[in-house]
């Protein structure tokens, strides 16, 4: 909807709140028997009362009322559709440190979406000496703040441990072409997909869909759509409408979202295994909606909880034994599906 849209809803609204008569004045007050007051100018008339009749007053105060309700929505509306992506989406154009792939041994790729858009990805095959013939590959789905290059450390320790992955940037986010939405990142995800089976002839059944934060939901959705060995969310939430009662528990934001990244009602529909991962101390995504995902998804499952660690954190503070149980769980979710 377009922004011309959305001001004439608004000059509606406000209509309703202070509605005014055909010549641009409120109606003109009645006096007694229903006559104006300025009709009896000049007549001995007793002046009327001041004030619109007792039905005609509650009228005029239930239009308001209901006028004022309607204007609040209108602009909870508006403000959803305004600012919304600006909450959802927060990406960055230019480098951490460096568009220099090669310094943590991975280098830059590039690959088109199905609608068009060319995006931008690291792939690091894993260091050789760490490296298995069919060890498993990471497809990461990053968080919704920043880009590729503000993984590099995560990425090279992951890479450290002999596991394969592709580290890609969703349409509008560092070097890739487009504007974020979420049925475009889901097609994003699924062109990374494509790039590893068709362009580096990477196994199905080594594909391990990873996801942080609102990379969680796209990872859960490409866990669904196509065939790999197992899902890892991280810091997920519920959906954006859950978050949006989180954040605003007093406006009526949720109904309004047009991003529902709906963890919850999609998880049960997982059939790989599934490792989920939160920090204790994510004061953005609180444990108990991460733990409403894990207790509606299917088995196997398990859950690990960092002590200590924030939204942003895992992994730092995780440290040693959270990539223990991450290289831990690909493995085995692999090992069970190879031919």
């Amino acid at each position: 909807m377009d922004r011309l849209t959305i001001w004439i809803v608004l000059g509606l609204m406000v209509r309703l709140v202070w509605p005014v008569g055909a010549e641009g004045q409120r109606p003109p007050e009645l006096g007694e028997g229903g006559v104006a007051p300025s009709s009896l100018a000049g007549q001995n008339a007793r002046p009327a009362p001041d004030g619109p009749p007792g039905r005609q007053r509650a009228w005029w105060l239930l239009l308001r009322v209901g006028g004022a309700a309607a204007c609040i929505l209108a602009l909870v509306w508006v403000g959803a559709l305004l600012f919304e992506d600006r909450l959802v989406y927060q990406p960055t154009a230019g480098p951490a440190v460096s568009w220099e792939a090669e310094h943590i041994g991975a280098r830059e790729v590039r690959f088109t979406t199905a609608d068009g858009v060319e995006l931008s990805a690291w792939w690091h095959p894993g260091v050789p000496s760490m490296r298995t013939a069919y060890g498993p590959v990471l497809l990461w789905c990053h968080g919704n703040a920043g880009n590729v290059t503000h993984r590099a450390e995560n990425l090279q320790l992951l890479a450290s441990r002999g596991m394969a992955a592709l580290l890609f940037d969703y349409r509008g986010y560092g070097k890739s072409e487009g504007s974020p939405c979420e049925e475009g990142l889901y097609e994003d995800a699924a062109a990374a997909y494509r790039y590893l089976t068709e362009e580096r002839g990477i196994e199905l059944w080594r594909i391990i869909s990873f996801g942080r934060s609102l990379g969680a939901a796209v990872a859960l959705k490409t866990a669904l759509d196509k065939p790999v060995a197992g899902l890892v969310m991280e810091s997920a939430f519920e959906s954006v409408p859950a978050m949006g009662r989180r954040i605003w528990p007093l406006a009526p934001v949720a109904p309004f979202a047009r991003n529902r990244y709906d963890n919850l009602a999609r998880i049960p529909q997982l059939r790989v295994p599934l490792l989920m991962v939160h920090g204790d101390r994510d004061r953005l995504v609180p444990i108990a909606q991460g733990r409403r995902v894990f207790e509606a998804a299917p088995r196997p499952r398990k859950f690990h909880l960092v002590d200590g660690a924030g939204h942003n954190d895992v992994y730092t503070v995780g440290g040693e034994e959270y990539f223990d149980l991450l290289e831990e769980f690909c493995r085995r979710s692999v090992r069970q599906v190879a031919p």
